[in-house]
């Protein structure tokens, strides 16, 4: 008798899997994760399944109703108030080592494509948004504090599912962008306090564009 034994593999596909279509939207709030069935779809058994949706538990994207019963999370405007309260604490502080530790000449490179962003088009919305990737990166190699990068990481697992929620409006990205460009130069100058503001500044004005993007979808 052979016993089939599942590498660690089969449990980060799932959750993977199922992490996409959460953040994309294909699986909304309270969408049942049922066992059997992610199970058959992703083509694994149960055990890594269960591991994988307890993983999304534990990153507060999918809550465990009964011992039997999983669902997607909730995502209303409390929970992106609360989320940017941590967000706003964490990226303040990052921003801030980072133009006193980073290497000035990399965000000045960064500076210098923000200056120079096209937002016109998806292709031109997808490169803006990888550019703030980049940027992210950036800071957090410079900060050099592994809890802070941990702690961000949770934090911008749930950004994704937010920023699908509120829609791109051309006005708000323009300024977004500025917003960005005068964090990029203040981490080049090295300017802690400066970086810390200019972040300040930007979340405050995504949370606020966020929350009437929400407001004016739920208006008949």
């Amino acid at each position: 008798m052979s016993i089939t034994v599942e590498s660690p593999r089969a449990s980060e596909r799932a959750y993977a899997a199922l992490l996409e279509e959460i953040q994309s939207g294909v699986l909304p709030a309270g969408a049942v994760l049922a066992e059997a069935e992610q199970a058959e779809r992703f083509g694994v058994s149960r055990t890594p399944l269960r591991e994988a949706l307890r993983r999304l538990v534990a990153d507060g994207l999918a809550v465990q109703q009964s011992p039997r019963v999983t669902v997607v999370a909730a995502l209303d405007a409390d929970d992106i108030r609360s989320l940017f309260e941590i967000r706003r604490a964490l990226e303040e502080t990052a921003a801030r080592l980072a133009a006193q530790r980073g290497d000035r000449g990399a965000f000045a490179a960064l500076a210098a494509e923000f200056s120079h962003v096209d937002l016109a088009g998806d292709d031109g919305r997808d490169a803006y948004y990888a550019l703030i990737a980049r940027l992210d990166a950036e800071i957090d190699a410079s900060h050099g504090n592994d809890y802070l990068t941990s702690a961000l990481r949770t934090v911008r697992t749930h950004l994704v599912r937010v920023r699908r929620m509120a829609r791109d409006k051309p006005e708000r990205l323009a300024a977004s962008a500025s917003e960005h460009l005068l964090i990029a130069r203040a981490l080049a100058s090295g300017d802690a306090e400066l970086a810390a503001h200019a972040t300040h500044v930007h979340l405050h004005n995504a949370l606020t564009g966020i929350l009437e993007s929400l407001q004016n979808e739920g208006t008949p």
